[in-house]
Order: C-alpha cells, then structure tokens, then sequence
C-alpha cells in the first residue's frame, strides 16, 4: 500500500503472511497444535472453530474422521498412543496450517500438494483460486502458487514460467498454449 516494508513493524508484517511448502514439517503434536501454530494468536485463543475451518480449507476435515481421538489425537508414532500418518495426511494437515490465517496479505504455496493425488491436488488448486480472489478484492491480498504441473495452475490470474532461474514467459494459461 505505498509502504516501504523497512517501515513496517516485522511482527506485524508476519502476522499477514502465510505459507505452505512441498517439504513441510512433521510436528509431532496433538492434531490442534499440529494445525493451530500456524497462526499462534488464534491457537492460544483455543479456537478449535478457527482449526476445523483450516482443515476444511486444506480438504482435510475428513482426515479428523480416520483418527481415533479427532483433534486430540497425538501424532508420532514414538509417542505413548501417537499415531503415524500416511505422507498425503501429514502434508493436509502442514496445508491445514499454512491456511489458518483466514485474510493473509501474501499466501506462498510452493508445491504443498505434491504427496496428493492429481484429483485432490486439482480440486484444492481451484478452491484456493476461488479463495485468492475472493481477498485479493476484499483486501488487496496476493497469492503466489508454485508447481511443477502447468494444468493445476490453469486458473490463475497470472503464470509465470521459470527456466533455469530466469523468466521465460509471463501470461495467462490460454496466451500461453
């Protein structure tokens, strides 16, 4: 907004950011916190709403079925009753934690659907499309997808294609083809 980023408060700036990666962590915590420290303030607010909507938002609000203690489950099997998950469960819940900030100002998805499967990557890829937009209206808000498969970056607004580094082309899905 006109702001040069060295005048900005970096606690602040944090706090507007979110982010989700192919290589994610496995923190092996109950699933509430697993998910809940994306977004420390709503965590210690013990706002498991604010969780559950993550997960939803992550597509994995069916994961919380499968485990038997739901959001109290303790994940890590070397852990007294912790469970392991499979790589696409413990990659919906690092999703589910780069989504619980519900209006980031920069939302980076690099890659965080790679341990998924075509179909629930391209079903993710277009409800996150849908939720770009709605707070790029709302808020100004940019999103920036990463990947490696040009179908599932489709519908966004803007692709970049990178070569070694460097820009090659710049341009919507239907001026690239």
């Amino acid at each position: 907004d006109g702001v040069d980023l060295a005048h900005l408060d970096p606690d602040q700036w944090r706090q507007r950011m979110a982010a989700g990666f192919q290589d994610y962590a496995r923190f092996e915590f109950v699933v509430r916190e697993t998910v809940g420290i994306g977004d420390l303030a709503a965590f210690e607010a013990k706002n498991d709403d604010q969780v559950m909507a993550a997960l939803a938002r992550a597509g994995a609000a069916d994961l919380l079925a499968t485990l038997p203690h739901g959001l109290d489950t303790q994940l890590g099997p070397n852990w007294p009753g912790g469970i392991d998950l499979s790589g696409g469960q413990w990659q919906k819940l690092a999703i589910g934690r780069a989504l619980m900030r519900t209006a980031p100002l920069l939302l980076l998805l690099d890659e965080p659907t790679a341990a998924l499967d075509a179909e629930t990557e391209h079903r993710l890829f277009e409800q996150w499309t849908t939720t770009a937009r709605e707070l790029r209206q709302a808020t100004g808000a940019v999103t920036v997808l990463v990947s490696h498969r040009f179908s599932t970056v489709q519908m966004a607004d803007l692709i970049v294609v990178l070569n070694g580094g460097q820009i090659v082309e710049v341009g919507s899905h239907s001026t690239l083809m």
